[in-house]
């Protein structure tokens, strides 16, 4: 049965657009179109809107603004803190060294690593998607340690990692750690970093605006093209209207993260306990409580992912499915692979910051009727 009644609830990929980003926007296509390194009276407008903007975030994620670089996405920043990372001093062919990263890194960082490092080691996750400060101490103890990289919390399951212990460790053998935020910013308070990474459109901003923010007393050296852009972090123009209304969105999100945390936990509590109890051969994954307040991932036997995803979309909802890094690829969850939990037929929900409880509780009615119709086309039946 169609519907017209539409439901988004893959905030996990993207959050909706935060209506004070839609206005600053809009207004900033007119204020802000000159380039900031000009000096004359329109550039110098948008460099202090750009100063405004990198100062605003910097607060949010406790750096200076001098520390804050604006990037083309969430993965072109993960993959240049990682490389950078990498690289060695300026005017030297030092080795890259080894990298550590856990195995449930957004793909981006995975690929840095394997392209820049002459070894990788990955730090295996439990059940739950979680690494062992144990397990990251030992891969840390091993030689030619360059860089570690931790994410703040599952970018499907919604685990939250112990990144306050491994930094504790990469501190004591003088490794950078670099951490994957995009995540958790503008959602929980930001976590120990030397290297961090968020992305706008995660947390209600538009997309196309990633951040990489570098202490001043990490080594760190770009890994691409020179250019006088963003500290030389990030080449190419800064897309000043994209980067106000991001700025714009953080300040709107931490403001009502209390708040959100406590309504979108409690939908997400009820989503893991009717999944479970309603839906035949299910398994809902991740931690049940330490975790982000908003995302929620389950697996189904006997039923194709892109299948029902598809059968959702049919009945008005909006999911993700497969790893959140390549979900239009439809590719078996590498994450969900590593933490030795069920791959097939996974559906990730993401609750948006307005989703509305009725929308929760229709898509729970509706889910175990969109399970059984794929079983059903697979001739499975009787479950």
């Amino acid at each position: 049965m169609e519907t017209t009644s539409r439901a988004y609830l893959d905030a996990g990929a993207a959050e909706l657009l935060a209506p004070v980003a839609r206005e600053a926007l809009l207004a900033a296509l007119d204020d802000g179109w000159a380039d900031p390194r000009r000096l004359y009276a329109e550039g110098r407008r948008a460099a202090l809107l750009l100063d405004t903007a990198r100062a605003s975030v910097a607060a949010a994620l406790g750096a200076h603004p001098d520390e804050v670089s604006f990037t083309g996405s969430g993965t072109l920043a993960a993959h240049a803190a990682v490389l950078g990372a990498l690289e060695g001093p300026p005017g030297t062919s030092r080795p890259a060294g080894t990298a550590v990263v856990s195995a449930v890194e957004h793909a981006a960082v995975l690929a840095a690593a394997a392209r820049g490092a002459r070894e990788v080691v990955e730090v295996p996750v439990d059940a739950l998607g979680r690494v062992d400060p144990a397990a990251y101490a030992a891969a840390l103890a091993l030689p030619g340690v360059r860089v570690a990289a931790l994410q703040s919390a599952n970018h499907e399951v919604g685990t939250r990692q112990p990144v306050a212990a491994v930094a504790a460790l990469c501190r004591e053998r003088g490794v950078p750690l670099v951490v994957d935020a995009c995540p958790s910013v503008g959602r929980e308070p930001v976590p120990d970093w030397d290297v961090l990474v968020g992305s706008a459109h995660k947390w209600g901003g538009p997309p196309g605006v990633g951040v990489l923010a570098v202490r001043r007393a990490v080594r760190w050296r770009p890994a691409g093209p020179d250019d006088e852009a963003e500290g030389g972090r990030a080449p190419g123009a800064v897309p000043l209207p994209s980067v106000l209304a991001a700025a714009l969105a953080l300040e709107a999100a931490t403001a009502s993260a209390a708040e959100d945390d406590v309504r979108l936990r409690a939908l997400v509590a009820l989503v893991r306990e009717r999944v479970a109890r309603d839906v035949p051969d299910c398994e809902v994954v991740g931690d049940p409580d330490d975790r982000l307040p908003h995302l929620v991932t389950f697996s189904c036997l006997y039923v194709d992912g892109e299948a029902l995803v598809t059968e959702l979309d049919r009945r008005g909802f909006a999911v993700g499915s497969g790893s959140a890094c390549a979900s239009s690829a439809q590719r078996p969850s590498s994450v969900l692979a590593a933490m030795g939990v069920l791959t097939h037929g996974n559906v990730r929900v993401g609750l948006p910051r307005t989703v509305r409880r009725e929308d929760v509780e229709r898509f729970l009615v509706e889910l175990p009727l969109a399970v059984r119709e794929v079983r059903e086309r697979l001739g499975v039946t009787a479950l």
